[in-house]
């Protein structure tokens, strides 16, 4: 793919997810600013490198300069504090919309989650508009980042990408994953993508690898941001059983749904 891109900032950049859009962008774009709260080091002189904090909104506000596109991958991954998720995914996603607006950047691709729909039975196969089923507080998190994505995109113009990232993983290591896993490959397809889309205000789209199992709509990704991904985890199912309970029905977010998983991080200390 020919370079298509100017000044292109990833937040979070020293994250699982990091690397791979780092790596992709490297190629894809003139210029890229890693942000990252830890210390990263420019590799090369298309590169440059700023400490910053997702919660220093002015911080990110002078990292954005001159930015054509965010992709913004910092935040929680994961079940937390109600209080934790708050600050970080959406206080933090907010922060990063207004920064770009302050800074005028053209477009923000968030990484959204495919738990937002997680509390939907695995035989449903649902599609990017239909109302949000989160399988947990991470899950409500990411629902509210995606609502100020579609905010700022009606009230001020930004162009806002929300992938709901599949299981990110160089290859499954579990049975859930033949549904959800999202490759490195497939993951830097959909970033390219999620950037250099024509015509978009607001599109939430499954980010996800073209597994035979999955769970998800992939017609939003191909026919808004142009992306049919490539792999298909059905190849690494030998190494799973055929009658694991996950199949027996159920939420999609598997072991990430129900009380068990949400209730250590609601009870009182």
């Amino acid at each position: 793919m020919e370079a298509k891109l100017g000044r292109v900032v990833i937040t979070g950049v020293a994250g699982r997810v990091g690397p791979t859009v780092r790596a992709a962008l490297h190629r894809d774009a003139e210029h890229v600013v890693l942000v990252d709260r830890e210390s990263v080091t420019a590799d090369g002189a298309n590169e440059t490198a700023l400490k910053a904090d997702i919660a220093d909104l002015g911080a990110l506000a002078r990292s954005f300069e001159g930015a054509e596109a965010v992709v913004h991958l910092a935040g929680l991954s994961g079940e937390a504090p109600f209080a934790d998720l708050l600050d970080t995914n959406v206080q933090g996603t907010f922060n990063v919309l207004e920064a770009a607006r302050r800074a005028g950047v053209r477009r923000v691709v968030l990484a959204s989650s495919n738990r937002v729909t997680g509390n939907y039975p695995i035989h449903h196969h649902v599609f990017p508009d239909e109302p949000p089923r989160p399988d947990g507080l991470y899950g409500v998190s990411k629902v509210a980042s995606e609502a100020l994505g579609q905010m700022y995109a009606d009230t001020f113009g930004l162009e806002v990408v929300a992938l709901r990232l599949g299981s990110f993983e160089e290859e499954p290591t579990e049975t859930r994953h033949l549904a959800t896993w999202l490759s490195p490959r497939d993951c830097a397809g959909f970033v390219r993508a999620a950037l250099t889309a024509p015509n978009v205000s607001f599109v939430a789209a499954y980010a996800v690898s073209a597994n035979a199992r999955r769970f998800w709509d992939l017609a939003g990704g191909e026919s808004e941001l142009g992306y049919r991904p490539v792999d298909d985890a059905a190849r690494f199912a030998a190494g799973f059983p055929d009658d694991d309970p996950f199949w027996h029905g159920g939420p999609q977010g598997g072991a990430y749904a129900g009380p068990d998983a949400v209730l250590p991080y609601v009870r009182d200390e």
